[in-house]
Formats: C-alpha cells, sequence, structure tokens
C-alpha cells in the first residue's frame, strides 16, 4: 500500500517504501509495484470520476482538476496575474485553531512568484473528504486485491493443464517422450513410437500426473470472488450494485438497506466537496458545483426490481 505524508497526501514512491519496508518485513509479499496494481488503479479511478458531475470553469484542466481532488485528496483556488483564478496542487502547512492548516504553497513553474498563501484570505481549498485525504488508499486496497485475485486465477489456470509424469532409463529414452507428447500437442493425426516406450507387459510407461482437473480448477470462485471485490469498491464509491455474496432473492428492506450504505460515503465526500466550492465561489466569484451522477441515485421503489434477478 502507498503511504501518505501529514497533509500533503502525496503517496510515497514504491522504492522508497519497499527499501525501508525491506529493513523489517525482507521476505513479506508485496502486491505492489506490479503492471496489475496499475491496471487496477486506472480501472478504478474512473470507475470513481464517473460517480460525480462538476461545474468548473472552461480554462481549467478538467483531468488535472479530477485527478488532483480524487489522488491528492484537495486543489487549492488562487489568483494570478497572468492567468487568472486557477486551481493547482500544493502543499498544506501550519495550523490554525482547530488544528487546520492554515498556510498553502504551490511550487509551479509557470508562476514567476509563489509566495505564501492564507487559505481563507489569499486562497481556498477545494477538498474531496474532511481529513484533506484522497482516494488513493481505497483504489489501492481494492487494487492489491484485484490483483492477487488475477494472478491466482493465471497460476491455477497453468496448474489445471494435463500433465504427465515418464519414467524413463536414460536420456534418449526420455528425448523421445518429449517428442512424443509434442507431436501430440501439435495436432499429429498419428504418432509413431518405440516400442521400447512400454514395460514388459505392454504397458506404457507414462502416466497422468494431475487427472481430477476440474477439482483443481478455481476459476469460477476467484472470478466470482473478484466480482465481489469489485462489488465492494462499487459499494464504496456509491455506485449501485447487485450483492453477489448473497445468492437467494434479496428482500425490498435488505436492498433499501444495501443503497443507504452505498451512499453513505459517497455523500459525505459530496458534501465535503460542495461546502469547499461553495466558500470557493464566495471568494472569487465562481461558479463550481458539483453533483451525484443521476444515473447512480436509487429511489426506493425502483430498487425493488433487483429482487428479480437470482444470482
Amino acid at each position: 500500500m502507498a503511504g501518505y505524508s501529514g497533509f500533503n497526501g502525496v503517496p510515497y514512491l514504491y522504492d522508497y517504501q519497499n527499501g525501508y519496508d525491506s529493513q523489517f518485513r525482507p521476505y513479506g509479499m508485496h502486491s505492489r509495484p506490479t503492471g496489475l496494481t496499475m491496471f487496477f488503479d486506472r480501472y478504478f479511478f474512473q470507475k470513481l470520476f464517473s460517480v460525480y458531475k462538476f461545474n468548473i470553469p472552461e480554462q481549467w484542466d478538467s483531468d488535472y482538476f479530477r485527478y488532483t481532488l480524487f489522488v491528492m485528496g484537495y486543489t487549492i483556488v488562487f489568483n494570478t496575474d497572468i492567468l487568472g483564478v486557477v486551481n493547482n496542487h500544493g502543499s498544506l502547512y501550519g495550523r490554525n485553531f482547530y488544528y487546520r492548516p492554515d498556510r498553502a504553497i504551490v511550487a509551479n513553474p509557470m508562476l514567476k512568484n509563489t509566495p505564501e498563501l492564507i487559505i481563507g484570505r489569499d486562497c481556498s481549498l477545494i477538498k474531496l473528504t474532511p481529513d484533506y485525504r484522497g482516494a488513493y488508499d481505497v483504489v489501492s486496497t481494492f487494487s492489491d486485491l484485484s490483483a492477487l485475485i488475477l494472478q491466482a486465477m493465471g497460476v491455477n489456470l497453468i496448474n489445471t493443464k494435463l500433465a504427465y509424469v515418464m519414467a524413463s532409463d536414460n536420456k534418449a529414452m526420455a528425448e523421445t517422450f518429449k517428442t512424443m507428447i509434442s507431436d501430440i500437442d501439435s495436432g499429429q493425426p498419428a504418432v509413431a513410437v518405440d516400442k521400447a516406450m512400454f514395460d514388459a507387459d505392454g504397458n506404457p510407461r507414462w502416466t497422468m500426473f494431475n487427472q481430477n482437473l476440474k477439482q483443481t480448477f478455481l476459476g469460477n470462485d476467484l472470478a466470482t470472488f473478484m466480482a465481489t471485490i469489485e462489488s465492494m469498491f462499487l459499494s464504496f464509491i456509491g455506485i449501485t450494485n447487485v450483492n453477489y455474496e448473497k445468492r437467494e432473492r434479496l428482500t425490498n428492506d435488505e436492498v433499501n438497506a444495501n443503497n443507504q450504505n452505498t451512499q453513505a460515503i459517497a455523500q459525505v465526500w459530496l458534501d465535503s466537496m460542495k461546502e469547499s466550492m461553495e466558500k470557493t465561489n464566495k471568494m472569487f466569484g465562481l461558479n463550481l458545483s458539483v453533483e451525484l451522477n443521476k444515473e447512480y441515485e436509487v429511489k426506493q421503489n425502483e430498487s425493488a426490481v433487483i429482487n428479480n434477478r437470482t444470482l
């Protein structure tokens, strides 16, 4: 998992964290950094982006705005002489009476001067969560689990391949066995072998190493588990979905209870962003706004349609 530093909300680089962890857990299992975890990071972040719809100034980069807000946890809005009112990521420091950061600094090469910004006077913050943290820890948690499951599926597929164990008297016979298997795998309609590959009673000198392939194959269970993990993630970020862990028909009360649980975190994040945007609008005369994607809003009466779906 990636760590965070103070109010900065910036994940430690993996090489630093791996170097640190190796002093205490040299033989531990690390699920990142791998290509799979980065794949699922991108996948889950784009799912998260779809939950909210933003209204921001046209001159702002919408992709930069979303990644800064959701990955880093906040974006700093301030006025510049050349570009006007902009948003950028930076560092927060200082403490006010309520132990909240009261100062910010932005280091951007496009800006000649980056003076100290007093929060509430020189700049405003748009923050995703009440604790100034982003959603990277949420995404990385589910990314790690998904990557491990997909790795297990790949290993399981390899383990379910039909294998043979052959007893040979010498190296030449071993090579004959290899050639026979290669010819069979290549689709040869008929394969000729030396009679030395049979014992004195005429029985073949090879046996199947793994015969119960169906029992060894866990792909369906792993696929269901992966769907459950994604369902948990979708519920966490506010996207209504079907509970894969419950096989029988769902009741209305169960569906409605799950919908309320699904909307809980999304509503907290929405309230935090709305409050931040209201303060920013008053300070800079903007028209920032955010709302939940209406496609993910679930009405109590309409949610009962899930009852008709049997998993």
